[in-house]
């Protein structure tokens, strides 16, 4: 009786399929791993658009809210104008401003005092609960964006003059000073950021 031929794989055939796996899954992993990272990177990207353009659009919003209304320093002793910067402080530009969002029917008015800060990189905007604040009265601060190497603001005084400290440095006199309510025609607002270079925005001041 003739027995029937065993057919089957010689182990040439066996490694050769295995490497050629080995192979194909080596590109198909290289291939995900790619696209892993151009999501990631895309991803990463868009939410730094989203950063920026929600903090050049929150700083516009200030300016074209801003109110001629000046405020009492924490001690209640004197009054800061309603808008207030001077490159040789910590603090980019304080100031007043209206249209503060009341949601929640609290008890209080709709004007806004905000300061803008530059630290470590970071732009922060911190406000106080209440306008004329005290030093019992703690600012409420929120970090609006990172990787900021400068920020630097102008201000169009009444002549068509760009000014870097506002009040405006028009007159030493007393009589001639300028009052604390008063507010530039116009500002430009630059960032200089670390990945996307700078940023310059212009910003017409109602009233």
């Amino acid at each position: 009786m003739r027995r029937a031929r065993v057919q089957g794989f010689t182990l040439i055939e066996v490694l050769v399929s295995v490497f050629l796996l080995g192979v194909l899954a080596a590109f198909a992993y290289e291939t995900l791993n790619y696209v892993r990272k151009s999501r990631e990177t895309t991803a990463a990207a868009f939410q730094r658009t989203r950063d920026l353009e929600l903090a050049v659009h929150t700083m516009v919003t200030d300016f074209e809210q801003l109110e001629p209304r000046p405020v009492r320093d924490l001690l209640g002793l004197t009054a800061q104008p309603a808008l207030l910067a001077d490159p040789r402080t910590t603090n980019v530009v304080t100031l007043t401003r209206g249209g503060w969002p009341n949601p929640a029917g609290l008890p209080r008015g709709t004007l806004q005092r905000v300061t803008y800060r530059l630290d470590s990189g970071s732009l922060y905007r911190q406000y106080y609960t209440v306008l004329d604040a005290t030093l019992a009265n703690a600012p409420v601060q929120r970090e609006l964006l990172k990787g900021v190497t400068s920020v630097t603001i102008r201000y169009m005084d009444a002549t068509g003059a760009w000014q870097v400290q506002w009040p405006a440095l028009i007159t030493t006199s007393a009589t001639n000073a300028v009052p604390p309510s008063t507010r530039p025609i116009a500002v430009e607002i630059t960032l200089q950021l670390e990945d996307a270079g700078k940023i310059v925005r212009l910003v017409e001041v109602p009233g």
